[in-house]
């Protein structure tokens, strides 16, 4: 019985380490995709962190007290502070997110304020207003660095003023419009969605379509059929897309839709986009499930059967998850354009670009080229498996 046991085992390990697909797939891979997803999670946080950092930004104080003059003369050395009074034009001009402008208003005499302050009497704190724009990064870090000191020193006396406090509706310290916010939450959730939804569009159908065929045998008879091997592998690629595209666009649909419940206040973000946007939209994601099509047909084709292709595509499932994370750890679109040259990622940025209202068409013109090309690539790639009998009927 002892025996018999290990002889079961010795089977097993023989089995399991002389397929080095399972191996890599079993063992290898998991560490893999966790530490090359962290990594790029961790560089992304620390780009996103320092975006701005080097920024200079004009802290403007309104009343400036003595008590506080010191801190504010020390805060960032990229903080430049003046001391000067604030109008309503002044305000209004934070609405352009490229101004690195923060505006701090404090009461007039503001140290004899506190003082003076009795809550039992039934007085009002004195209220420190600070106006700035949340989609500029430069002035977001001085902001939550001014809230930071204004809170230390307030808890030091005792809480006894108010930190942008609103009396009435109408009041807004952020200046940032409905239409730049919405435009960067869109810009970090919908791209991740659209890229994972296509992925699964393509997996339901691409390894089917090639690995099925020859794990039915079915493939032999269109091999040889009187038709160019390019020809096959161009119309493999193309329907595949097609249809992976028609899957993207109803899960696409379902998701705008189900925002204002999936998203907390989601129905109240901007999200007005023009034809030309939606446009370069459709362009750009059919331009990527026609690679990812490619690049599962080509796994797909070297796989033996449908089991065996889900096997060797889930490394490739590696790429677009990171290529999904990356614009949450972001601010904005890059301005490299080499990057609009590295497949799925450019995808990605051009996305980003178009919910941000930044579209520029250079960038769009190189990744569609990419795309194109790397298309063509694949197709002569696949014209190759069909025209080698090792490949199509290996067992």
């Amino acid at each position: 019985m002892k025996s018999n046991t290990l002889t079961i085992i010795k089977k097993e390990f023989a089995r399991f380490f002389g397929d080095r697909q399972l191996l890599f797939t079993a063992v290898i891979m998991p560490g893999l995709l966790i530490y090359i997803i962290y990594s790029f999670m961790g560089t992304g946080i620390e780009s996103m962190i320092n975006d701005g950092a080097e920024d200079a930004v004009t802290l403007r104080v309104e009343n400036m007290p003595q008590s506080l003059a010191t801190p504010l003369f020390s805060m960032d050395s990229n903080v430049i502070v003046t001391n000067q009074a604030i109008i309503a034009d002044d305000i209004t001009a934070l609405e352009d997110k490229e101004r690195n402008d923060v505006l701090v208003r404090f009461p007039l005499g503001f140290d004899s304020l506190l003082t003076a302050y009795d809550p039992t009497e039934g007085m009002s704190a004195p209220n420190v207003e600070i106006y700035y724009n949340s989609t500029n990064n430069a002035a977001t870090r001085v902001y939550a660095e001014l809230t930071g000191l204004l809170t230390a020193f307030e808890d030091g006396i005792s809480n006894r003023f108010d930190i942008n406090r609103a009396d009435s509706e109408e009041v807004r310290f952020d200046q940032a419009s409905d239409e730049s916010i919405g435009a960067m939450v869109w810009s970090k959730i919908l791209p991740m969605l659209i890229m994972m939804l296509l992925f699964s569009g393509v997996m339901a159908i691409a390894p089917s379509a090639i690995a099925g065929e020859k794990e039915r045998g079915t493939i032999a008879t269109l091999l040889v059929t009187p038709m160019r091997r390019n020809e096959l592998a161009l119309g493999k690629i193309v329907s595949l897309s097609c249809i992976a595209l028609l899957s993207g666009i109803s899960s696409f649909i379902g998701i705008a839709l189900s925002l204002p419940n999936m998203v907390p206040d989601a129905g109240e973000l901007s999200f007005h986009y023009t034809t030309s946007d939606y446009l370069v939209l459709l362009i750009i994601i059919f331009a990527t499930v026609l690679i990812m099509a490619s690049a599962v047909s080509l796994l797909s084709a070297l796989a033996k059967d449908v089991k065996n292709a889900g096997t060797m595509i889930t490394p490739f499932m590696l790429i677009i998850m990171v290529a999904g994370l990356l614009p949450m750890f972001q601010n904005g679109a890059s301005e490299n354009l080499i990057v609009y040259l590295i497949p799925f990622y450019n995808s990605m940025e051009v996305m980003v670009s178009v919910f941000l209202h930044e579209m520029q068409w250079t960038p769009v013109f190189i990744t569609l080229g990419a795309n194109v090309l790397y298309t063509a690539i694949a197709i002569w790639g696949l014209t190759r498996m069909f025209n080698s009998e090792k490949v199509m009927f290996s067992k």
